[in-house]
């Protein structure tokens, strides 16, 4: 059995462990009503299973939002706080989270201002929530293309991680997951990221144990700094550029959207060859990560024009100061550096080493 992690307060449970502790919870808080947040998705995929979990009957009412990156504004967090009070919810009632990261960001914002904050916890059914977005309490919504301009730090009462969820996800889903545990990896354990490059050996029982890992990793780095002033950057590695890519795409009429997982893998290769420039982060290791990450991810098609587009839209990256776009580059893996600068010459030819 998965051990249960602490997380400032926030515990997250593992699989069967997950509702033994919810029903425990729900019985002791009796809660006055249960709002169940779910994409439709998730509604038809994931709500099933969850309901059929619950011990006992309670007042629970399903607020479905559609799919998709698209729907995480701040008007959609205004139709589901006006359904919630058109419900007749009130400080005594608990929002469930049922769903991706979309779900689980744009609803714990939803629950941590709805009265000024009512008790929600998390359910995450992507393999990129569980590993990503069920720890460190970040919630939020997108600004138009802007990723997470407006949000709060808050943790969940709980996380329940069920990863019987991940039998519901299509491939690519999969592999937008992969991308952050390969990112763990690469910022802070190197046996864990050899691990993952041997994914067609290991069975189900393994799998739950990396994204185990992921987890802990994540939930290290988080609690030495909550609110992100120092080491909590590390974990935006890639995220400089890959975040910037995801927006460009996304705001693109004439292209097609990319997964945040399969944005991020660019956003790490060509982070790593600026590593390689600017760091000396070994010539060989920075050859294996762009192997690996092609060997999961298909190469997408990136414009000098595009570009150009997409070093405008890193202005808007909130690990910057002062006028200056900063990065999280690695010296080693295991060893990343914060807050570096970098020229724009060398972002081009960071495109031209992931396109050749």
């Amino acid at each position: 059995m998965l051990t249960s992690i602490s997380s400032h307060g926030c515990q997250l449970h593992f699989n069967e462990k997950s509702y033994q502790e919810l029903n425990n919870h729900l019985e002791i808080k009796n809660y006055s009503k249960v709002f169940i947040l779910v994409d439709e998705n998730t509604h038809k995929h994931c709500l099933p299973n969850f309901l059929g979990k619950l011990e006992n009957t309670y007042d629970i009412e399903i607020i479905e939002i559609e799919a998709g990156e698209e729907q995480k504004q701040i008007e959609t967090c205004s139709e589901v706080w006006s359904i919630i009070s058109e419900l007749g919810g009130d400080r005594k009632s608990l929002l469930i989270n049922l769903g991706g990261g979309v779900v689980t960001d744009l609803g714990g914002f939803v629950g941590a201002t709805y009265m000024r904050g009512i008790d929600f916890l998390n359910i995450p059914t992507t393999l990129l929530a569980m590993v990503d977005a069920s720890v460190g309490g970040k919630t939020g919504v997108d600004l138009g293309p802007l990723k997470n301009q407006v949000g709060v730090i808050i943790n969940p009462m709980m996380v329940l991680i069920d990863t019987a969820y991940l039998e519901t996800l299509p491939p690519n889903e999969l592999r937008s997951g992969l991308a952050e545990m390969l990112k763990h990896g690469l910022i802070y354990d190197e046996v864990y990221w050899e691990k993952l490059q041997k994914l067609d050996a290991l069975t189900p029982e393994d799998l739950d144990s990396l994204i185990h890992r992921s987890v802990v990793i994540k939930n290290e780095v988080v609690t030495e700094d909550p609110r992100e002033h120092g080491l909590r950057k590390i974990l935006n590695y890639g995220h400089t550029l890959g975040h910037a890519i995801e927006s460009y795409f996304l705001q693109s009429s004439d292209k097609n959207k990319l997964l945040h997982g399969e944005a991020i893998a660019i956003g790490m290769i060509m982070e790593t060859f600026l590593s390689a420039e600017l760091l000396n982060f070994p010539k060989e290791k920075l050859a294996t990560i762009k192997t690996t990450f092609l060997n999961y991810f298909d190469k997408v098609d990136i414009s000098q024009a595009d570009m150009e587009s997409i070093i405008q839209l890193m202005k808007f990256d909130k690990k910057n100061a002062h006028g200056n776009v900063n990065f999280v580059l690695l010296e080693d893996i295991g060893r990343p550096k914060l807050d570096v600068t970098v020229g724009k010459e060398l972002l081009f030819k960071s495109l031209e080493h992931y396109k050749k």
